[in-house]
C-alpha cells in the first residue's frame, strides 16, 4: 500500500497526462496502467482558459485521484499560487510541488521549493515536491512536513534511465516518508531498477506517451513497478566475484 498524507493507494505507478497523440489513446493507456494517480500541469487546464480542452475529461475521475503539479512556476510564489488555484477547483489538495531553475536542464530551484513545499505545508496541502537527487535537499524537505519526495532520476523526459544510484539509494535509506522516482525514466527496466532500489513508487509520464505504442507501454510499466517492489521485498542475493555452484556438490558420490 502506498500512504501520501491521508491518501492510500495499491497502485505504485503514478501516470502524466500530457504529449499523447489523442485523447483514445490516452484513454486506454490510462486502463492499461492501472494507476489511480493522475498527474497534470495546472496552468495546461482550462481553470486558466475556459475555451481550451480539457485533457481528463475522457475519462472517469471517478476512477482516479487528480495530482496537479505546478510546472511553469519560477518562483515558490508561483507555485503557491498554482497550488491554491488547482484546490479552489476543486481539484484536489494533493499538490507536486515543480518549481524549475534552469530552462536548459529543467532542474528544480532548490531554494523556492523548499519556500514553496513550506507554505504549501501549513496551507493544508499533501506536499510532493520533485527535487534533484540531492540527499540533503531530501532531508530538509522532509523536515519541513512533505508528504514524499520525488527525485528526478535523469533530465525531464530525457529517457536516461537513473544516472545515479548511489545518491537515490541514500534517499531512499534516510526518507520516512514515501519515494516516487520522477523524471528521466525510460523504460521497464529503469522503472523496475527504481523499484528494486527501495523506491515506494515510479512516475512516468514522455516514456509512456512517446512511446511507439503508449498503450503497451503503459501496461509494461506496470508490471516492471509490481516486479521490481517484488524483487525489493524478496531481497536479491549478494553480488559475489566468484562463481557459485547452484547445485550443492557435498553428498555426490563420484
Amino acid at each position: 500500500m502506498l500512504t501520501l498524507g491521508k491518501y492510500e493507494f495499491h497502485s505504485r505507478l503514478l501516470l502524466g497526462t500530457g504529449k499523447y497523440p489523442d485523447f483514445d489513446t490516452q484513454k486506454k493507456a490510462v486502463t492499461a496502467s492501472e494507476t489511480e494517480i493522475l498527474t497534470f500541469t495546472v496552468r495546461r487546464m482550462n481553470i486558466f482558459e475556459k475555451d481550451q480542452p480539457n485533457l481528463l475529461e475522457q475519462l472517469d475521475l471517478e476512477k482516479y485521484k487528480l495530482l496537479p503539479n505546478t510546472a511553469g512556476a519560477k518562483t515558490a510564489k508561483e507555485a503557491v499560487r498554482h497550488a491554491k488555484l488547482a484546490r479552489a477547483s476543486g481539484l484536489c489538495d494533493m499538490i507536486k510541488v515543480e518549481v524549475i531553475g534552469c530552462s536548459r536542464t529543467l532542474l528544480p530551484d532548490p531554494v523556492e521549493t523548499l519556500k514553496a513545499t513550506e507554505e504549501l505545508v501549513k496551507e493544508g496541502f499533501t506536499v510532493l515536491p520533485y527535487t534533484s537527487d540531492d540527499v540533503v535537499l531530501s532531508r530538509r524537505l522532509e523536515e519541513l512536513g512533505a508528504h514524499a519526495i520525488m527525485p528526478g532520476a535523469a533530465p525531464i523526459g530525457s529517457g536516461q534511465g537513473i544516472i545515479n544510484s548511489v545518491n537515490l539509494r541514500f534517499i531512499i535509506e534516510q526518507s520516512n516518508v514515501p519515494v516516487i522516482v520522477d523524471a528521466g525514466i525510460g523504460s521497464p527496466a529503469d522503472a523496475a531498477y527504481a523499484m528494486e532500489l527501495g523506491a515506494d513508487g515510479v512516475l512516468v509520464n514522455t516514456a509512456v506517451s512517446a512511446a511507439g505504442d503508449p498503450v503497451k507501454m503503459a501496461g509494461a510499466m506496470k508490471l516492471a513497478v509490481n516486479a521490481g517492489r517484488l524483487g525489493f521485498e524478496a531481497g536479491r542475493i549478494p553480488v559475489k566475484s566468484y562463481a557459485t555452484a547452484s547445485s550443492p556438490m557435498e553428498g555426490i558420490v563420484n
